[in-house]
């Protein structure tokens, strides 16, 4: 009887035991649920387009562009917006291929500044309404999407490659999908310059 009330008690322990490491577990699946879930929160966009792209660093001169031509408002509105992006860099090459080698931002943003009017044409090309994310273009292969500014660009989107055409300028999205609050940023690798605008 002993015997029996002693084992009776060890398979207690064992699975009041059993339990508690169930419990355990439940909690560490928890945890690990719930870290998931911080880590997806933490991913959620924090800015606007602007914000996004000041943090960003790689678009000083977009941004003081944007500025200059009075688009910064717009940018950071209610959108949704996908904006193709060009880096410095980019402005860089423009500024030698319009300005001359060796040719600073600062010159090319003095040039643009005699010609605002010029300056929001070629950053309106820049933006299309509504939300445009990478794997949206395939559907769009070949097609023509429509800027703000009414510079039609053709999409081309192939084996995971993204480009913009527009006359003899191709931009190539180097980084996709980077979030905003109200809408998208694709990084491009070259200036989109409306038609008038190329020689």
């Amino acid at each position: 009887m002993k015997k029996n009330l002693i084992a009776a008690l060890a398979a207690s322990v064992m699975v009041i035991g059993l339990a508690a490491c169930g419990s355990d577990e439940d909690n560490a699946a928890t945890d690990t649920t719930m870290a998931a879930t911080d880590t997806t929160m933490a991913a959620e966009p924090v800015g606007n387009i602007v914000e996004v792209a000041a943090a960003n660093g790689s678009f000083g001169f977009l941004l003081e562009a944007a500025t200059l031509a009075g688009l910064d408002t717009a940018l950071a509105g209610e959108g949704p917006l996908t904006v193709l992006a060009p880096t410095d860099a980019a402005f860089e090459a423009l500024a030698a291929q319009v300005i001359g080698e060796g040719a600073t931002l600062e010159q090319l943003k003095e040039q643009l500044a005699e010609d605002v009017e010029g300056l929001t044409a070629v950053l309106q090309a820049h933006v299309i309404s509504g939300k445009v994310l990478a794997a949206d273009t395939a559907a769009l292969d070949g097609m023509q999407a429509d800027t703000i500014g009414g510079v039609k660009l053709t999409v081309s989107s192939k084996d995971g490659a993204v480009s913009f055409t527009v006359g003899k300028v191709v931009a190539n999205v180097t980084t996709a999908d980077v979030e905003a609050s109200n809408g998208v940023i694709h990084v491009i690798d070259a200036v989109i310059l409306p038609m008038q605008m190329q020689d």
